[in-house]
């Protein structure tokens, strides 16, 4: 078998395979690569020592069986036996739901959640998809300091239970979506500075040196993250990908990495014969990441939206704080821009961050599947002191509210694990750190984070705790009970409702019309033959719809449908859908 690493800097680099040492030779034909042969099959140990240094993990690793500081372990993909013919899913007309392994079920394993699926595909979403699953310190934690890039976390099942996973998911008809994270590795495991220049002190990010995507050597840098990205996709048959916080990926180059990357995958998919896509989380509201290559932008098939999660969340919550300052003056009006315009920030002042900021949509050539919208994901809830969620402070009513607003919005829903039936278990912020000193740093930078902003240290769970994952675990026991169940049965139905009305899947934004009142907290859209109302007071409201010889599709509470008067009658925080035709 050959084995290979690009270490441009090495004066001499020696492989150990099955307890075996021999040195490699440089490869003439790519500068900076070593390469050599050695007998070896599936699940046979090795890895590589730089200039008589530690042996350390391959930076292709397929396997890290011991964790990521153990050696490499050979992959043999060959050997899975895949069950399910599968043409693909692309994100038109989706329904995606973030899942995180560790705490979707007690046993926090893949098999473990391919258990749950039966309960998606009832649901009616067509997406899952999961958080972070590269290997990092210790058992537990929510992925984003993952390291080894190409490998799957061995506590939730390693490579073979991925593959059981999607296999499983397609044969629910699901598709797979997974969170992929570019923008840096993990301080702890990450072992790639030893075989080149993989970082830039060029660039800083809120993780320290940025991953050098513009700098000498960032030719094989960029292959690097590529080939990871192009491996899920083929070796797992992943239906996409979602890229971690691009901003953060300081690039320089004519050809943004992005770019690069998009042409790559786009190309995978004509060879593969299935749509595979590209979603990024992006805090620059450039609706650039989402165009088209050949009108200049960089070609992602959707981005996540917090504009529409900022607003929709001040208007349920009337919260003020930190970056929902820019939206809590008027959330009504927040909620009516983002809904027929994209961006709430498109060039306009933000006071949160003491600048104008984002850039209009092109509403007439812009999709609005292209964007996501949910009113809760595991950032919104899990960055919040105690991981609160929406179901922590308001009624059932409003939760109903949420997923009503959320459901029949012109983008790409998106729900955030137990949201559909209101789950009362938070998602905290959980680590399982092995460095003390790290485990340390991290348990006190999140009480200070939070002490800034008034909250006693005491009240903030320890990240290092075992208790704080548990925590975090769904209690799927809830979702038959009470209200609870009536939760689950209101997002199965608007979901349902989705899939059978057209025109809750128009992909054009300038056709939704709004009308609300932020005094009397009502708010009411029109997506083609329908008018969907939410009352989001205490006192029951009165909403011109004009929707004279409306019926009622679905609602929350009872509700008449209108009269001559085309007026709705909506009981306090409650929710209407109707169809005029």
């Amino acid at each position: 078998m050959k084995f290979e690493v690009w270490a441009p800097e090495a004066e001499r680099v020696v492989l150990e395979c099955a307890g075996a040492t021999r040195a490699l030779e440089r490869d003439g034909d790519r500068a900076g690569w070593w390469a050599g042969e050695a007998a070896a099959e599936d699940g046979t140990r090795y890895g590589f020592s730089v200039d008589g240094g530690p042996v350390l993990p391959d930076p292709r690793s397929r396997r890290q069986p011991e964790g990521p500081d153990g050696l490499s372990a050979v992959v043999d993909h060959d050997r899975f036996a895949w069950g399910t013919p599968w043409a693909g899913r692309g994100v038109r007309e989706a329904v995606l739901y973030e899942l995180h392994v560790g705490t979707y079920t007690r046993e926090g394993t893949l098999d473990a959640a391919a258990g749950r699926l039966g309960h998606l595909a009832e649901l009616g979403v067509t997406h899952v998809e999961l958080m972070p699953l590269c290997p990092f310190p210790g058992r537990h934690g929510w992925g984003y300091e993952g390291v080894s890039l190409w490998a799957v976390h061995e506590p939730y099942g390693g490579p073979q239970a991925l593959k059981r996973f999607v296999d499983a998911a397609h044969a629910h008809g699901l598709g797979v979506v997974l969170d992929v994270v570019h923008n840096h590795l993990g301080p702890s495991g990450n072992h790639l500075p030893a075989f080149g220049p993989y970082f830039t002190e060029t660039h800083q990010t809120p993780w320290g040196a940025a991953v050098s995507l513009d700098a000498p050597g960032s030719d094989e840098v960029r292959a690097y993250l590529i080939g990871s990205a192009l491996a899920w996709l083929r070796d797992y048959r992943v239906d996409g990908l979602r890229l971690d916080a691009v901003h953060a990926l300081r690039d320089t180059r004519a050809c943004h990495f992005l770019e690069e990357l998009s042409v790559a995958v786009d190309s995978l998919a004509a060879e593969l014969g299935r749509p595979l896509s590209l979603i990024a989380e992006s805090d620059l509201g450039d609706p650039r990441l989402v165009t088209p290559r050949a009108r200049g932008g960089l070609g992602l098939q959707a981005q996540w939206n917090d504009d529409f999660h900022h607003a929709l969340h001040t208007a349920l919550t009337g919260e003020s704080q930190g970056y929902y300052e820019d939206f809590a003056h008027a959330p009504l009006a927040a909620l009516a821009k983002t809904l027929t315009h994209g961006f709430f920030h498109d060039g306009t002042y933000s006071t949160f961050r003491g600048r104008a900021h984002g850039r209009p949509v092109d509403r007439a050539r812009t999709p609005a599947y292209r964007f996501l919208g949910y009113a809760q994901t595991h950032d919104q809830i899990g960055n919040r002191a105690q991981g609160d969620r929406l179901s922590a402070a308001l009624s059932p009513g409003l939760l109903a509210c949420a997923a009503a607003l959320t459901l029949t919005s012109p983008f790409t829903p998106m729900l955030f694990m137990g949201e559909e039936w209101g789950a009362t278990t938070p998602w905290q912020f959980f680590t399982d750190h092995t460095d003390p000193d790290l485990a340390e740093a991290v348990r006190r930078g999140r009480r200070r984070e939070f002490a800034a902003h008034g909250w006693a240290e005491e009240d903030i769970p320890d990240p290092q705790d075992h208790g704080t994952r548990d925590r975090s675990c769904l209690d799927w026991s809830e979702s038959a009970e009470g209200h609870h169940a009536r939760l689950l049965a209101w997002h199965r139905e608007l979901i349902a409702l989705r899939r059978a009305r057209g025109d809750l899947t128009d992909p054009d934004l300038s056709a939704v019309r709004v009308a609300y009142d932020e005094g009397a907290r009502w708010f009411a859209f029109r997506r083609g033959d329908l008018r969907i109302a939410v009352n989001l007071g205490k006192e029951p409201v009165t909403v011109p719809l004009d929707g004279r010889h409306a019926r009622v599709l679905a609602a929350w509470e009872p509700v008449d449908a209108p009269g001559a008067d085309g007026v709705v009658r909506l009981p306090a925080e409650s929710c209407v859908i109707l169809a005029t035709a």
